[in-house]
């Protein structure tokens, strides 16, 4: 079978990865969640013509010149405004932030002033609006402030509370179940014999499902037996969860039990070999009786992080009604090294930034690329991607990167 390229299994899988609905949720809540309607201000912003600066508030046309001395008749703060007007010869000692009394038209910063009891001298010139936030000049009522699917941050979140808006409608968080396949895996800390391996690609991908907005539930390790793959199969997708994302099992070998399984519970697999390094043994599809998203995950750890990086990310974005590209979101860059040619499979190679160049960053490979070895990985800063069957390549040649998670 031939092997799929990267981009024709991203589509294909997130062609049937719809938006799973919305709920309310308030301001305290709201935080990373993408909005599944737009937020529309409900108080326009400042609601009145405000200060900016700490001063007097005058007519302008009593300051043309200077110096000149008026009359100080009240004071204005913020949340206790005067009440009355400004009148010719008069002025309103005003803070910043607090509403401009009628009648007054400019301010005078206190710097430029001098006080004797209720005489104010000026000696700066007036200027008509000058250090005056004017009504609606943030935003109105009625604007939109925030559209929809795009995700909260938290200046966002000021945002929104400015408009007087308290609760948004959200996405839901896609329900996210992580199942471990492999007689050999055991839990960190449960002293592992030589024979044992430690699972830690369950860790990683987990983290990267988080990070992304889903829920996430983790439902064990099973052990390589058809029985025992079936039942866990069977029960992760009668659990009422959005994505299973399996972690081993996925290749062609004797205890490679999770394609079998999954097909017997009616998944329709539509891959299971990508044009991938590291990652090949990938597949996915989707349960008929219960529309769960499949994600079959190599068990190797880089590989099983690399492949969650590509695939599991935009495929949670997707579900939270984000637009995300049918391909990996790869950005320019330098090497600082020479590169050999590729073969049929897009690499996404270890590698780290070293410097910058024209802007541009300057990226080395790691020395060694076995994708068994978590500590390269850990030190990576980025993937440097090679394109299936891209020639050799020297150093200070252009070339593409895929940003590691922060």
């Amino acid at each position: 079978m031939a092997l799929m390229p990267v981009e024709e299994a991203l589509a294909l899988l997130l062609s049937t990865a719809a938006p799973l609905g919305a709920e309310p949720v308030g301001l305290a809540e709201a935080a990373g969640r993408v909005l599944a309607a737009p937020v529309l201000a409900r108080r326009t912003t400042p609601g009145a013509d405000v200060s900016a600066m700490d001063g007097y508030a005058v007519r302008a046309l009593d300051v043309s010149s200077v110096p000149t001395t008026l009359e100080l008749i009240g004071e204005s703060a913020a949340g206790r405004p005067f009440v009355g007007r400004v009148e010719p010869g008069t002025t309103v000692r005003i803070f910043t932030g607090a509403v401009l009394p009628e009648g007054a038209d400019a301010i005078i910063i206190q710097e430029d002033t001098r006080r004797e009891g209720n005489a104010i001298t000026l000696t700066e010139a007036a200027t008509q609006g000058r250090h005056i936030r004017r009504a609606g000049g943030d935003f109105a009522a009625g604007e939109t402030l925030l559209p929809q699917g795009h995700r909260l941050r938290a200046r966002d979140l000021a945002l929104v509370a400015a408009g007087d808006v308290d609760t948004v409608s959200v996405a839901r968080r896609p329900r996210v179940a992580l199942l471990s396949t492999g007689d050999e895996l055991v839990r960190p800390g449960a002293g592992a014999n030589p024979h044992q391996v430690i699972v830690s690609n369950l860790y990683s991908v987990a983290a990267l499902a988080l990070a992304t907005g889903a829920e996430v539930t983790d439902l064990g390790i099973l052990p390589d037996t058809m029985e025992a793959t079936q039942a866990g199969v069977r029960a992760a997708l009668d659990g009422g969860f959005d994505v299973l994302v399996t972690t081993g099992g996925a290749s062609v070998g004797d205890h490679d039990l999770i394609a079998p399984a999954l097909t017997a519970q009616g998944v329709a697999l539509a891959v299971h070999k990508i044009a991938l390094r590291p990652g090949k043994p990938l597949m996915f599809g989707r349960a008929a009786a219960t529309q769960t998203q499949v994600l079959g995950l190599p068990g190797n750890p880089v590989s099983a992080h690399v492949c969650a990086l590509l695939f599991l990310v935009p495929l949670i974005k997707a579900l939270q009604g984000l637009a995300v590209p049918a391909h990996p979101e790869l950005v320019p860059a330098r090497l600082a090294a020479d590169v050999k040619a590729n073969e049929q499979r897009m690499d996404f190679q270890r590698a780290e930034i070293v410097g910058h160049t024209d802007g541009v960053p300057l990226v080395r490979a790691l020395p060694v690329q076995d994708s068994s070895m978590l500590r390269n990985l850990a030190r990576a800063d980025i993937l440097l991607v090679r394109r299936p069957h891209a020639p050799a390549a020297e150093a200070g040649e252009m070339c593409e990167i895929l940003r590691l998670e922060d």
